[in-house]
């Protein structure tokens, strides 16, 4: 029995650990999820390691600087994965929430402190500096558990969209391989073919959205966009993307008059697909009734294309994030059904690309000149490669 002067709760925590133990699982147990893979042993070995690395911290001296750190969560940790990351890698397997997870932390800080407190029959100075510190302790392993629960989270998240991704290519090729070859039938009554060319440009559309949803998960990832560089003509490339979109929107005027050639060392299909991207953007976010402009420039180091649409101004406020993924500006007026014809990404991917071209891209608008996208990429620097490992 601990002394009444020498009492610390780090020596209680040691002390009781097994009553400790025993109030904190039967909390566990009352918000076990269905599909609970964690028995009791390990589920008490799991508590016990971070109890004890908290006891142990508690009779090691700290500065006012360190406890400072440690109560935001921010104590400094070794090479090894803590008690308290392995612990919530083992609940995300278990199906626990992030709430039931921040809720065992709770219970576990109350089980310590009611024991604690019920068993002290007074109160020193040095008692309310260790309830301090044990507190601090929790919560840095509060911090460290809900950083790796929400960092598995997200990876398990972006390697199932990139695999959903790949996994419709396939189908969806059929899709559109079918429906061109019906398109293209001479012995079928007409109805047949429009109604082929119909799934064709939606097949298109949805590839279009699979591969931004694929270039969105890259990026998650840490693998980054892959590129290609080669040397190509980006006027060529502008010309391409232009005469495509005109054709899929008859009713919209695009206005490109550049002929001249325009020689970079670049990925044509990535930058074919940023074009695409801006230019699309501009047919739907700008004035039906206004053209959009299109326009190249160059310096001996460098080539710039913009596109212009005269739609609605982006408030200031808004340019900063422009290119943030899932982002959607609403124009004013615009309908439901226009605002869902993409994911919200390409605005992010055009970014990515450009940047891994070792180019720039900008935005301006007002309302005199409209909304000007500008994207320049070195005419002679080559890009730095990336290895395409999702394809």
């Amino acid at each position: 029995m601990l002394t009444k002067t020498t009492a610390r709760l780090s020596d209680f925590i040691l002390d009781n650990m097994e009553s400790i133990l025993q109030a904190w699982e039967d909390f566990a147990r009352t918000i076990e999820p269905p599909a609970l893979t964690m028995d009791d042993t390990e589920l008490r070995d799991h508590a016990k390691l971070m109890l004890t690395v908290i006891a142990v911290d508690l009779k090691t001296p700290q500065t006012p600087l360190e406890q400072s750190e440690k109560s935001q969560g921010r104590a400094p940790r070794g090479d090894q994965d803590t008690a308290a990351e392995t612990h919530a890698e083992a609940r995300l397997l278990s199906g626990y929430s992030v709430e039931q997870l921040v809720s065992e932390y709770r219970a576990l800080r109350s089980s310590v402190l009611h024991q604690w407190t019920s068993q002290m029959a007074s109160r020193q100075a040095t008692d309310m500096e260790d309830v301090t510190r044990f507190n601090e302790a929790i919560d840095q392993a509060l911090a460290e558990s809900v950083a790796r629960y929400a960092h598995l989270v997200k990876q398990s998240e972006n390697m199932f969209l990139a695999i959903l991704g790949h996994d419709l290519r396939n189908p969806l090729g059929t899709v559109i391989t079918g429906a061109t070859f019906v398109m293209r039938a001479t012995d079928i009554p007409s109805k047949y073919v429009l109604a082929a060319t119909r799934i064709f440009n939606s097949g298109q559309r949805m590839s279009k959205l699979i591969g931004d949803l694929i270039d969105f998960t890259r990026t998650h990832l840490g693998s980054g966009i892959p590129i290609k560089p080669k040397r190509m003509n980006l006027a060529e490339v502008c010309m391409n993307v232009v005469e495509e979109l005109r054709t899929s929107h008859p009713e919209r005027i695009i206005d490109f008059g550049s002929f001249a050639r325009e020689d970079v060392f670049a990925d044509d299909d990535r930058l074919a697909q940023v074009l695409s991207n801006l230019i699309g953007n501009a047919l739907q976010y700008g004035a039906r009734d206004l053209p959009i402009g299109v326009g190249i420039s160059s310096t001996p180091e460098e080539v710039s294309v913009t596109v212009n649409n005269k739609g609605p101004v982006i408030p200031a406020n808004k340019l900063g994030s422009v290119f943030d993924p899932l982002v959607r500006l609403a124009a004013n007026g615009q309908s439901d059904e226009l605002r869902e014809t993409s994911l919200g990404i390409g605005m992010f991917i055009a970014r990515e690309i450009v940047n891994a071209h070792n180019g720039s891209i900008s935005v301006t608008s007002n309302e005199s000149e409209g909304t000007t996208f500008r994207i320049t990429v070195p005419r002679r620097l080559p890009p730095r490669s990336r290895a395409d490992d999702l394809r």
